[in-house]
């Protein structure tokens, strides 16, 4: 026997507990990052080419929510999905800039594929 037989596979990096919590924070990366793109490009605009100071402030109420909520579940996903370190700074720091959301999503369902898949099936990517 070779080493490569004796030595057990490595327990997959993108082991996921809660598969349910890790959709849901699929789709909240998604609706937050859409609220930054309403804020920025329709409700900013209203403000200052329509004099429409309150798209703003409504848009931003929202957008404000839904990043605080979207902020918590990342912090959540560390102990309940769970995810690195290193993803959920990314998640962080995606969080404050326009489409980072959508990125941190490609990692995000990718853990999810991965863990949904069969057991014995592979994913190229």
């Amino acid at each position: 026997m070779n080493a490569a037989q004796t030595t057990p596979a490595p327990a997959a990096p993108t082991a996921v507990r809660d598969p349910a919590f890790l959709r849901s924070l699929i789709v909240m990366g998604l609706i937050e990052g859409t609220s930054t793109l309403a804020l920025f490009f329709v409700a900013m605009p209203l403000k200052y080419f329509a004099d429409m100071p309150m798209a703003v402030t409504i848009v931003g109420s929202i957008h404000g929510l839904l990043f605080l909520i979207y902020v918590a579940m990342l912090l959540l996903g560390l102990r309940r999905i769970p995810l690195s370190t290193s993803l959920t700074v990314w998640g962080l720091v995606g969080a404050v800039v326009p489409f980072g959301p959508f990125i941190v999503d490609v990692p995000l369902l990718r853990m999810l594929r991965v863990s949904s898949a069969p057991a014995g099936s592979f994913e190229s990517s």
